[in-house]
């Protein structure tokens, strides 16, 4: 039995998981994994290495020889990558297109699965990603899936990318990725058994972070 809850936000791309899981873990005083991240890491490395995005066997490798951590800079959380910061390459936008492709096979699920599980298994902290309340932590003590009108997603998505890009061709790609996620074989994107359904198209991230701490045991309000 675990000392301290595994929360799990699972969610499409721009629904505000990495903001909500930043501000969420901050307060609940638990370590933020972006599950994400190391999907994003292993498109990353490969298009380093010159290994194509379609290639399982060598991407699998890849994954179990990631050298990634999470660490916090300035009271800012950062994704290091073979010990350099790699946290604003890891939000371009052809990298997280990249993840949705690298995180369709199995042998990079299997190995990074099993990454975020040690990370998670002492409890105490907030995975956020595509899959964490699914199969990750299917016995998490509270899931959460974060959604928002794709519109909105799209937005959000648009003022974050530099540099800039169309508000068209954004919504596309997040139109694009979402089917990627939610019809690829291996974990697709769908909301957890016994999730909480939170639907951020009007809400502050404060009215998010504020509804999802009210359902955390034993945490300060």
């Amino acid at each position: 039995m675990r000392s301290r809850p595994v929360v799990t936000i699972d969610g499409p791309s721009g629904a505000g998981k990495t903001t909500v899981s930043k501000r969420l873990a901050e307060a609940a005083g638990m370590v933020r994994v972006d599950t994400g991240a190391m999907y994003r890491a292993v498109a990353l490395t490969a298009r380093s290495k010159g290994i194509p995005w379609d290639d399982p066997v060598r991407l699998g490798g890849v994954a179990r020889e990631l050298d990634l951590s999470f660490r916090t800079v300035a009271g800012e959380p950062r994704v290091f990558l073979s010990g350099e910061d790699a946290s604003v390459a890891l939000r371009a936008p052809e990298i997280s297109m990249g993840a949705s492709e690298v995180s369709a096979h199995g042998a990079v699920r299997e190995a990074l699965v099993a990454k975020q599980r040690e990370m998670a298994r002492e409890g105490g902290v907030v995975l956020e990603g595509r899959d964490t309340g699914t199969v990750v932590v299917p016995d998490a003590e509270v899931k959460f899936f974060l959604d928002a009108a794709a519109a909105v997603r799209a937005l959000r998505r648009h003022h974050e990318i530099s540099p800039p890009q169309p508000f068209e061709e954004v919504l596309r790609d997040v139109l694009r990725r979402d089917v990627q996620d939610s019809t690829r074989e291996n974990s697709p994107l769908r909301v957890a058994d016994g999730a909480v359904y939170v639907d951020s198209t009007t809400m502050t991230v404060d009215e998010v972070v504020g509804e999802m701490l009210r359902r955390l045991p034993g945490v300060p309000r």
